[in-house]
């Protein structure tokens, strides 16, 4: 009892520890409250929207008003509600995504670094040949060859982006499964499954929560990147890629600011932040930062 007692104190200080350490980082620190009241927002999208983001007026690319706060579209579709639920669309596909592909990242990479053998070399083998083509044209062709929809463009950049998962864990249980601890467990006769999961993936989980924040930041941008090329979440749907698709001529990026600016800001903004989360987490968890 007493052992199990002082593993958890240490669990709790060593928490207190990352905690700490992330809140000298400003900028994140900023950056979490920015992600949360935007996630906030997309979540309250029904309740805050003051109309149907797919309602059309006769009101056309009207400028900001005190009826319209960020104007209106080319059909008279309030840009305010849209934004917000672009908002929702976006982050929702960054999160799916990135729950997707770190699943099956980190389960093929435990395999593959655990068992090693053919078992190894076969998945490696298949993790380097998905990470030799490039990955905008990967996603692109897969885009081009399955219909375009909220869920297909989840599923293509999930199973897409495992490898870089899987790569990570495999290195870190590589070395891992040399640790006394880990051969301990193994003499003893422990089943696979609770060395794997239970003794090796939490000492794993830092780096592989700072490769998820990248994940989700390349994941929105890559949404919106499909959607703005017509090959990601379509109309009526609003995302914050198809947003920005409407602004392709010359009259609208120079005189009506109001249908391409702030979804831009938000998409930037969303990025941005969640890089500074994910670098301010990398650094709390390196065992070698000091105090």
């Amino acid at each position: 009892m007493k052992q199990k007692s002082d593993i958890s104190e240490n669990k709790h200080g060593s928490l207190k520890m990352i905690v700490k350490r992330f809140r000298k980082h400003k900028l994140a620190v900023a950056s979490l409250y920015f992600l949360g009241f935007m996630t906030i927002l997309a979540l309250l999208a029904p309740l805050i929207a003051p109309y149907d983001p797919n309602q059309v007026s006769t009101s056309f690319s009207m400028p900001p008003s005190p009826k319209h706060w960020l104007g209106t579209d080319q059909i008279g579709r309030d840009m305010f509600s849209r934004l917000l639920y672009a908002s929702r669309i976006s982050l929702f596909v960054g999160f799916s995504v990135t729950v997707i592909s770190t699943l099956i990242g980190v389960i093929l990479g435990l395999v593959a670094g655990y068992f090693g053998g053919w078992v190894d070399i076969l998945i490696m083998r298949i993790t380097d040949i998905i990470m030799s083509f490039p990955y905008m044209l990967l996603v692109l062709v897969a885009a081009a060859i399955f219909e375009p929809g909220l869920w297909n463009i989840i599923l293509i950049l999930g199973f897409v982006d495992w490898p870089g998962a899987a790569r990570l864990v495999r290195g870190n249980v590589l070395s891992l499964r040399e640790t006394t601890f880990v051969k301990g467990n193994i003499v003893a006769g422990m089943p696979n499954g609770y060395i794997l999961f239970s003794e090796i993936l939490p000492n794993t989980v830092g780096p592989i929560l700072v490769y998820a924040t990248s994940v989700f930041a390349y994941s929105i941008l890559d949404e919106a990147a499909l959607s703005f090329l017509g090959m990601g979440v379509q109309s009526p749907t609003a995302s914050l890629g198809n947003i920005l698709n409407g602004a392709e001529s010359i009259t609208i990026l120079t005189s009506k600011f109001w249908l391409w600016v702030p979804a831009g800001v938000v998409i930037i903004l969303l990025v941005v932040s969640i890089n500074f989360i994910g670098d301010a987490l990398r650094d709390a968890i390196d065992p070698s930062a000091k105090e």
